[in-house]
């Protein structure tokens, strides 16, 4: 398995990050892997896949997890198998209308027996004016994607 792990700064500040990156390799075909992250949500989890409660008005959905509460994710674009785009409050519960979200990007690109699958989640350094927040969130979600890469990982493999 293959991962990469880069965090780049903004200009904009300097005490956290702007941006997490991170790929996996998966062993399954673009079409597969961009099934399992299209879904509104996915990576809302405790490390182990399971379905959500979605219901969807327009371009917003809002689904539950068990253990985690209601979330909002707006889809930004779906481009298939290549891209999948959308909005959240970067693990926080609440409307992205009243909130400064994070945009979260997956790509799909071929490679070897599989596809390169990159997750770009940006918007950290104007996630909230308090520092020790952003910089939670961004420790919080950089551990987060290397757990979730991994769930998307077993679960198109395993299709």
């Amino acid at each position: 398995m293959t991962e990469q792990d880069t965090a780049q700064t903004s200009a904009a500040t300097a005490d956290v990050p702007d941006e997490i990156l991170r790929s996996i390799h998966v062993a399954a075909t673009a079409e597969t892997v961009f099934a399992v992250v299209s879904e509104p949500g996915w990576f809302i989890n405790s490390g182990e896949y399971r379905a959500h409660g979605i219901t969807v008005e327009g371009d917003i959905s809002r689904l539950v997890d068990p253990d985690h509460g209601e979330f909002a994710i707006r889809t930004v674009e779906l481009d298939p198998p290549h891209r999948a785009v959308f909005q959240w409050l970067a693990g926080e519960n609440g409307d992205l209308a009243d909130h400064p979200a994070t945009t979260v990007e997956f790509t799909l690109e071929p490679e070897g027996d599989g596809v390169l699958l990159t997750v770009r989640e940006t918007g950290f350094a104007s996630i909230s004016r308090d520092a020790a927040e952003r910089r939670t969130r961004f420790e919080d979600n950089t551990r987060g994607w290397i757990e979730e890469l991994e769930v998307a990982r077993l679960r198109a493999e395993a299709a």
